[in-house]
């Protein structure tokens, strides 16, 4: 088995992070006479692709004021605890802690498992955000980096978090790729930060990690992509997930979440902009990072309806972590639970939910102190509009030409064919568009933007 930095075999010091916290928490807990309850929510305000059911969800204030209009007598309070990742909040639930927890799709797998293991089952009851592609994870290289392929990663020193969606996409990126995740590459289990930071100091010669550290790195100039996640495929995605016992003795208070989800859903889906600025406001992250993914054209798109392709994904993904040895199996059937979320928007809502998809894939350009985008759905278009405004853009967002991930412009891998000029996340893919089209050729984004002006 592989070993962490510190000796530790990997799903070992994984499995670590799951047994029980001594932090106090709620346990939806009720006082002497039940007039008051405490609701104890679990989130992590820098995995932004959980804003609706965290950060975002928080500084609106939604679920407090459902929670004021069931009218049932009692009062209400919400304690909101943040984490780095969905392993902490697996902990603090199994151990009666924490009542509802948001986290990505493998962690999700991994509260299932543990959950069940010890009697103490917990359910998925929503969805936040999701790509159906797999989009939102992305291996990246240090600035400098010679690496421009998968295959360059062989015998390298590659930074994730076991157990995570970005480990996932690491394992399938590397078997397509015909290297074996287990023995051609040394595997680092890290947190996201530790990770980030490996890779600036040169310990760590990549880094595979979830929304929202590759483009954060990337806006930072601290990392280029080197493989978009897209390219497997997949559907990747986060999720609400609440205590069995919970959920059936307080179901007006999970629906009161629910409900008040979908409202976070809905002010980011009309207000993309403000979203973001509240949500960087909340983590400390620049705007324009959260934008990438959460913005109008992001690479997340937020939705509380549970999409039949997410569950079968998941399915998938099992396999991926017994191999790990950090679960066996998992009845994923039994874990996903729509009837909440079914009744919090109702039956026509969430069939109209289910019937919309993510939208087409469009350039977009933030101008200084606007409140709205504006959109391209030509990429010369939007590089026409950069060169003649270069003073006044806050930010430029550009869609792979192959998978439709939305990427910084000025981050993209450019690719001349003819007069069309084609954005690229990762340069693996802009080469195989090149090896596939005469007469195209990869040039630098200051190249990009003279010929489109």
């Amino acid at each position: 088995m592989k070993q962490t930095r510190t000796g530790i075999p990997a799903a070992a010091a994984a499995a670590a992070l799951l047994l029980p916290l001594t932090a106090c928490g709620g346990d939806a807990s009720a006082d002497g006479d039940g007039s008051t309850v405490t609701v104890t929510v679990g989130y992590q305000s820098r995995t932004i692709n959980t804003v609706t059911a965290g950060t975002l969800l928080r500084s609106l204030g939604s679920f407090e004021k459902q929670l004021d209009a069931l009218g049932d007598g009692r009062t209400y309070k919400v304690k909101w605890q943040d984490y780095a990742t969905g392993a902490p909040i697996t902990a603090q639930m199994t151990a009666g802690k924490i009542d509802i927890g948001s986290m990505g799709d493998f962690p999700l797998l991994i509260n299932a498992a543990r959950g069940q293991q010890l009697g103490k089952p917990t359910r998925l009851v929503s969805v936040t955000g999701y790509n159906l592609r797999g989009g939102l994870n992305t291996i990246v290289t240090a600035p400098g980096s010679r690496l421009t392929s998968l295959k360059d990663l062989k015998g390298k020193k590659v930074s994730t978090s076991v157990g995570s969606a970005a480990d996932g996409t690491l394992v399938r990126a590397l078997r397509r790729a015909g290297l074996d995740p287990a023995e051609d590459i040394e595997k680092l289990n890290q947190e996201p930060a530790v990770g980030a930071s490996a890779l600036s100091s040169g310990s760590a010669d990549a880094l595979s990690q979830f929304v929202a550290w590759p483009g954060l790195l990337a806006r930072q100039g601290k990392a280029k992509a080197l493989y978009d996640g897209a390219l497997l495929n997949l559907p990747t995605f986060h999720g609400v997930t609440a205590r069995e016992d919970f959920a059936k003795r307080r179901p007006a208070v999970l629906e009161a979440f629910l409900k008040a989800q979908a409202q976070a859903t809905d002010y980011l889906a009309s207000h993309p902009v403000d979203a973001a600025e509240k949500v960087a406001k909340a983590t400390g992250l620049p705007a324009e990072a959260v934008y990438l993914y959460n913005g109008a054209q992001g690479i997340a798109t937020f939705d509380p309806a549970i999409r039949p392709q997410l569950v079968a994904a998941l399915k998938e993904d099992v396999s991926i972590l017994k191999d790990a040895r950090l679960t066996g199996d998992v009845d994923v059937d039994a874990f996903v639970d729509d009837r909440y979320v079914k009744k919090a928007l109702g039956p026509a809502e969430y069939a109209e939910r289910l019937a919309a998809g993510p939208p087409k894939p469009v350039g977009e350009v933030w101008p200084e102190g606007a409140r709205k985008t504006l959109a391209f759905t030509s990429p010369t278009a939007l590089l026409r509009h950069v060169a003649g405004h270069r003073d006044s853009v806050r930010a430029a967002y550009v869609p792979d030409a192959t998978t439709g991930t939305l990427w910084f412009a000025d981050r993209a891998v450019w690719v001349a064919d003819g007069t069309a000029l084609l954005p690229f996340v990762a340069p693996e893919t802009a080469q195989a568009y090149v090896a596939g089209h005469g007469g195209a050729r990869v040039i630098t984004y200051d190249q990009a933007l003279e010929r489109a002006s």
